[in-house]
């Protein structure tokens, strides 16, 4: 739980109270790899901060090809924010890529902290704007870049992931197939 604490709190200040009152409202929850968190189709009703394991999120294109957008991995928050402050369907899956450990805030716990301290609605939008603009930084390079360019830039920018997701996930985020994924990978070692 200190993890969740001190990760909020380089976003602003919680005095011991308000701590424990968010403390209290978080749930521990776990899912094992390969089950999805949160189909389309579905309003999402939380919010979670993953503290073990990688998610990814994923859709489907017009051909019915699955394609990865992104891959979440420990100490982050997790949520299709627009559909959920709109309270519309996702158009987005989420799958666990390992298995994984993660916080639960409900959205009436949200509610809750909202309105009872005062400085959560500007923590929750300052890591909401982190997490958007570090989503635009990881992605906008890699549409000048070719696959081996992709390949790399990834391996840099998360040196921790690459070995820990499928490569048929990882082909797809970086918008490749599997098998030049395989010759990329056998051209570089």
């Amino acid at each position: 739980m200190e993890v969740l604490i001190n990760y909020l709190l380089q976003f602003g200040h919680l005095n011991q109270q308000q701590i424990d009152l968010v403390k209290s409202k978080v749930v521990v929850k776990e899912i094992r790899k390969d089950e999805y968190y949160h189909e389309a189709g579905k309003i999402p009703r939380e919010i979670i901060f993953l503290t073990e394991g990688i998610m990814r999120v994923c859709y489907y294109n017009n051909k019915g090809d699955e394609i990865t957008k992104y891959f979440i991995d420990e100490n982050k928050f997790l949520a299709d924010i627009n559909s959920y402050n709109q309270e519309i369907p996702s158009t987005e899956y989420i799958q666990a890529v390992t298995d994984c450990k993660y916080f639960v805030l409900s959205k009436s716990a949200m509610k809750e902290l909202s309105m009872t301290i005062i400085e959560w609605d500007k923590i929750v939008s300052k890591i909401t704007a982190k997490g958007l603009a570090d989503k635009v930084n990881n992605i906008s390079p890699m549409m000048t870049e070719d696959a081996k360019e992709r390949y790399l830039s990834f391996f840099e920018k998360f040196p921790k992931l690459a070995n820990r997701i499928p490569l048929s996930h990882l082909a797809s985020y970086l918008g490749i197939t599997q098998s030049s994924l395989s010759r990329i990978r056998k051209n570089i070692r």
